[in-house]
């Protein structure tokens, strides 16, 4: 019988025995808005490492370090004026910066990959606001399942995937973003965009003036030399079913994730709708719960209607793309 970690609603109690777990060095899952985390004290190497050999992640990359606030991001990395006008428009939220590591930041190398820059946020979710105050450490937390597959939105999502590989699993519902938060990397200038999540791009050319994103060239499409943040594979996200992105039609034996009003496609062995009245948001906190849903032996493929090209469609549109190409890629 394979084992399961213990599942805890999110109780004082809870929390501060997963604070407890994750000072001894164990692993814990955490809801945060986006997506559970699997999280790691991160001054420590040997639960750093465990992450890595719980997801089955390449070493080469990194994690993103989480902190209840500005402050403590600041004493994990080098902040500038920008990066802290950053902090205090976007944070708390879904969005992830890249910036200097500091020389004495409490964290293992190994959640850089060895770089010298660090990705870091401040979650919004309350749950995780008050394990990361209770333990009172920046946490490594990449998303809580098996590397490359799809990110977990449920509490069992994270128990199907990871099994006894996570000590504990603070059940704190459903997460409400459902897509992973954006990136961006401040090293570079212009700041580039790295994932496109929900904070968009209007938001924070809004806060800090232009910034460069993959489709604008000046060499935006140029990656850095190694990836500095999660989310740069060229294959990620994906189920075990190939996926079809912008499906216009669906095989009798293919899984339909529709998207809008679908009556007028026909055919599918199973049939999901992110959204029928095609609202974009709601299409991002049904993505990979349906996602999962629809990866069943039975089918040959899922199928996936257009999703529109703005808002957050498009980092519904990037999470797509990388779950739909050859398995296995290693670029990024």
């Amino acid at each position: 019988m394979i084992a399961r970690p213990e599942i805890l609603p999110p109780s004082a109690a809870a929390i501060a025995r997963a604070a407890d777990l994750l000072r001894a060095g164990d692993l814990v899952a955490f809801p945060t808005e986006t997506v559970y985390g699997l999280g790691a004290d991160a001054g420590n190497e040997a639960a750093v490492e465990a992450v890595f050999a719980a997801k089955g992640r390449p070493q080469f990359n990194p994690l993103i370090v989480h902190v209840p606030d500005l402050e403590m991001a600041e004493r994990v990395a080098v902040f500038d004026d920008r990066a802290r006008t950053l902090g205090h428009g976007l944070w708390a939220g879904p969005f992830t910066v890249v910036l200097p590591r500091r020389d004495d930041a409490p964290v293992s190398p190994m959640v850089s990959a060895g770089l010298d820059t660090v990705a870091v946020r401040v979650p919004a979710h309350q749950v995780a606001q008050s394990l990361l105050r209770a333990v009172g450490r920046p946490i490594a937390a990449p998303s809580a399942n098996r590397s490359g597959g799809i990110s977990p939105t449920t509490p069992m999502h994270v128990a199907e995937d990871l099994k006894e590989r996570v000590a504990m699993i603070l059940a704190g519902g459903r997460c409400q973003v459902g897509l992973e938060s954006t990136i961006l990397d401040m090293t570079r200038d212009p700041p580039r965009l790295l994932r496109p999540g929900r904070v968009g791009r209007r938001e924070i050319e809004g806060l800090i003036g232009p910034i460069a994103v993959p489709e604008d060239g000046d060499g935006a499409e140029s990656p850095p030399p190694a990836p500095n943040a999660p989310g740069q594979l060229a294959s990620h996200y994906a189920p075990r079913l190939p996926v079809r992105p912008n499906a216009v039609t669906v095989g009798p034996t293919e899984a339909l994730l529709a998207f809008g009003p679908d009556r007028f496609v026909r055919g599918g062995a199973v049939r999901l709708n992110l959204s029928p009245e095609g609202d974009l948001h709601e299409a991002a906190a049904n993505f990979y719960a349906m996602l999962h849903r629809l990866d069943q032996p039975g089918c040959t493929a899922i199928a996936v209607m257009p999703i529109p090209e703005r808002s957050i469609g498009v980092a519904i549109n990037d999470r797509l793309r990388r779950a739909a190409a050859p398995r296995g890629g290693s670029s990024f």
